[in-house]
């Protein structure tokens, strides 16, 4: 029988939002209670979270949605608030995508090579890893005066219950964990000048991290007690627990802002080949690896239409359908798309620089993103199973993107294996999952993932046409 539900906290770059779940062995149905905005905000020091907003939206979430029998939290991965030693916010925490990283990686790999960073934590190269982040802010007032360091969902999870932690998932991403131990990575911290001392200690997913303080009970008008649930706290370790995979050889795509490809692996791959080919080992839940490549995703599409004024993506995706295949591509994954503004023109001036035809349409523009996105999928899951040594039979792709016919169907094209697509809200069911199975209502990942098989709505996409063009496709990206 349904029962009090379980609250999902799900924060993504554009949006939060609160989603309650019904679950039991076999139903799982999902309700949002409340959608606001994630608004990024630029000062004169750089671009920043509205962190207090975002709060404010958790509260707002947590009143609308009624009694419920405990909440976990997840969001996007490496950004963080300093504490001081009274516990307050020293700032609001800065953006991934603000410019304070650019050039520090060289500083950080004059005490510590990159080869030596990969062979240990197994992370992937990213301008905006946590460990960047704290080299660029050593120096700074800030940083002398923080006693503590919370990822964005233990910030959140600390305001709710007044208890610290960093939950394991979220803190792999910071390039300061051993993923083969799950434990910190000490020496790079201490050859990389970082102070581990600031981090609370580590988390699993399906641990207690407290109970919502008496002032949170009274502004949310919960009846307590009501306890927190530490979940798989990086939004992509829920939405891979999400996966609904029948076979063990499968790839999945958590698509939204970003595009995370790749597979899920008992143990991580740290292979000079793997690190060159750019390949993260991050953790997830039951201490899986979840070894994928990053793309920026339909972050390309998003600002395009940000730039066009354009609100509705139905029309756009339904000109793209109708334009030529592959007249143009872009490297998808390329740095030079990261920061906001003007990607219609980035976009075109990468196609200049490659000596392909520039979109000259809105129409043609869409279908150069989706086209070069679907390139990047299959170069990244092609990628993934050579370097792992692992086959795979079918894609799995969850989140937004899985509401994206066009983006599914061409990705099957690219990739000449069916892909299954669904569901949109992966990551907000991977976290009320991992609630279900703590409180014992659920059972092991494979129970899970049959559960999610039986009661979501999926759509299977089979491959057309000839794969050679998309090889062709491949070749000029490679050459740019």
């Amino acid at each position: 029988m349904p029962h009090t539900p379980y609250a999902a906290v799900d924060l993504g770059a554009s949006s939060g939002r609160v989603m309650t779940a019904q679950v039991t062995r076999d139903t799982l149905t999902l309700t949002e209670s409340h959608r606001f905005p994630n608004r990024p905000v630029r000062t004169g020091d750089g671009l920043h979270w509205d962190i207090l907003s975002l709060y404010a939206g958790v509260l707002d979430g947590l009143r609308k949605a009624g009694q419920i029998r405990s909440v976990g939290i997840d969001s996007w991965a490496v950004d963080h608030g300093l504490l001081d030693a009274d516990g307050a916010l020293l700032g609001n925490p800065f953006h991934y995508r603000d410019t304070r990283t650019d050039h520090v990686a060289e500083k950080v790999w004059s005490a510590v090579p990159p080869t030596d960073l990969y062979a240990t934590t197994g992370i992937q190269y990213a301008p905006f890893n946590t460990l960047y982040q704290l080299a660029a802010a050593r120096g700074t007032a800030q940083l002398a005066a923080a006693k503590s360091l919370l990822l964005i969902p233990d910030l959140l999870t600390y305001w709710l219950t007044g208890r610290q932690g960093t939950e394991l998932t979220n803190a792999s991403t910071t390039q300061l964990i051993d993923p083969g131990t799950g434990d910190w990575a000490y020496g790079i911290a201490e050859r990389a000048g970082i102070d581990l001392g600031l981090l609370p200690p580590l988390r699993r997913p399906g641990d207690p991290a407290g109970d919502l303080l008496p002032h949170v009970l009274a502004e949310t008008g919960l009846t307590g007690p009501v306890p927190v649930t530490t979940v798989a706290s990086h939004d992509t370790a829920s939405a891979v627990a999400a996966v609904p995979a029948t076979t063990p050889h499968f790839a999945y795509i958590c698509t939204g802002t970003w595009s995370l490809a790749g597979l899920e692996l008992d143990a991580p791959v740290r292979s000079e080949a793997s690190r060159a080919a750019n390949f993260t080992n991050e953790l997830g839940i039951d201490g899986t690896v979840r070894y994928l490549r990053n793309i920026m995703g339909l972050w390309l599409l998003q600002e395009c239409q940000r730039a066009w004024q354009e609100t509705e993506v139905t029309p756009l995706l339904d000109a793209a359908a109708a334009s030529a295949p592959l007249r143009s591509v872009v490297d998808a994954g390329h740095t030079d798309f990261l920061a906001p503004g003007d990607m219609p023109d980035r976009i075109a001036a990468a196609c200049r620089a490659t000596g392909q035809p520039e979109p000259r349409t809105r129409a043609e523009t869409t279908r150069c993103i989706l086209d070069s996105l679907a390139l990047a999928h299959r170069r990244a899951i092609t990628d993934a199973a050579r370097l792992a040594d692992r086959e795979v039979d079918v894609v799995h792709i969850v989140g937004g993107g899985a509401r994206n016919a066009l983006l599914c169907q061409l990705t099957a094209d690219a990739c000449g294996l069916p892909v299954v697509a669904g569901p949109a809200e992966a990551a907000a069911l991977g976290n009320v999952l991992v609630q279900a199975r703590a409180d014992g209502v659920v059972g092991d990942r494979g129970a899970m993932r049959q559960l999610l098989a039986s009661t979501q709505p999926l759509t299977r996409y089979e491959p057309r046409g000839d794969r050679s063009a998309w090889a062709s496709a491949e070749a000029r990206v490679a050459t740019s």
